[in-house]
C-alpha cells in the first residue's frame, strides 16, 4: 500500500503542473472484456485469464489548450480469475483497482456540441485474488490460484466522444484499452506449464461530467 500511495501522489502532481484553463470532473460506469493467454504445458493446453466484469470510475481532468488536456483517473474493475481447458472452467475471486493518467487529444473545437478525443498515458494496476484458496483446485496441472494482491506497470489507450447536455454538463461514451504484464502471482503457473506474457482489458464506459 505504500508503494500504492505514493503512486497516486506523483499522478497528482503531475496533474497540478499543468497550467489548465478550465477543469472538468466526472464519474464513469462500464464493463471490463479481458483477452485470455495460452497455457502450454505437459498435461496439454489451456487458457488462463479473467471474467467479465462491472467497472466504475472517477476523473478529474484539465484542458491546458484548445485540443490538448489531460486525466488523472481510477477505476474498480470486478474481474474473476478464470482457467479453461477441454471444456472445462475453474474460477476464483477476484478485482482490481486502475490510477492513470492520460494525455487527452481533442478533435474540433471546444464550443462545438460533440467533441471527439482520444487518450493515450499510463500508471498501474492493483490485481487482487479474494477467493478461498483450496488444498485440491480443478485444473491444478496447468496453474494454481492465489489470495494475494500484486501491482503491474499499465499502458492506457482509448478515445471516445462527449455530448454537451447543457454548457457546463457532458455525457461522455468512452473505450480504455488497459494493457498490463500477466500477473502469474495470482495465477501461478505449474511447474512446467508456460503463460502468455500480455493481458488487455478492454472497458467500453459511459457517463457524466461538469466543467467549470
Amino acid at each position: 500500500m505504500r508503494t500504492f500511495g505514493a503512486s497516486m501522489l506523483l499522478l497528482v502532481a503531475a496533474a497540478a503542473t499543468c497550467r489548465a484553463q478550465q477543469w472538468e470532473f466526472g464519474g464513469v460506469g462500464g464493463g471490463g472484456f479481458l483477452s485470455t493467454v495460452g497455457v502450454a504445458g505437459l498435461a496439454g493446453s489451456a487458457t488462463a485469464g479473467f471474467q467479465t466484469g462491472a467497472a466504475f470510475g472517477a476523473f478529474f481532468g484539465h484542458n491546458a489548450y484548445s485540443h490538448v488536456g489531460g486525466e488523472l483517473r481510477y477505476a474498480y474493475l470486478q474481474s474473476n480469475l478464470q482457467l479453461s481447458s477441454g471444456g472445462s472452467t475453474v474460477t476464483f475471486a477476484g478485482m482490481s483497482h486502475v490510477v492513470h493518467y492520460d494525455l487527452i487529444l481533442r478533435a474540433g473545437h471546444r464550443g462545438s456540441p460533440v467533441q471527439f478525443f482520444a487518450a493515450i498515458g499510463g500508471g498501474m494496476k492493483i490485481f487482487r485474488g479474494t477467493g478461498a484458496e483450496a488444498a485440491y483446485q480443478p485444473l491444478s496441472q496447468f496453474g494454481y490460484f492465489t489470495k494475494t494482491q500484486v501491482l503491474k506497470p499499465m499502458a492506457s489507450v482509448g478515445g471516445g466522444m462527449k455530448y454537451f447536455l447543457t454548457r457546463k454538463v457532458c455525457l461522455r461514451t468512452e473505450v480504455r484499452d488497459y494493457i498490463t504484464a500477466f500477473p502469474t502471482e495470482l495465477i501461478a503457473p505449474a511447474p512446467g506449464a508456460k503463460f502468455g506474457s500480455i493481458l488487455h482489458d478492454l472497458v467500453p464506459m459511459v457517463g457524466l461530467s461538469y466543467e467549470f
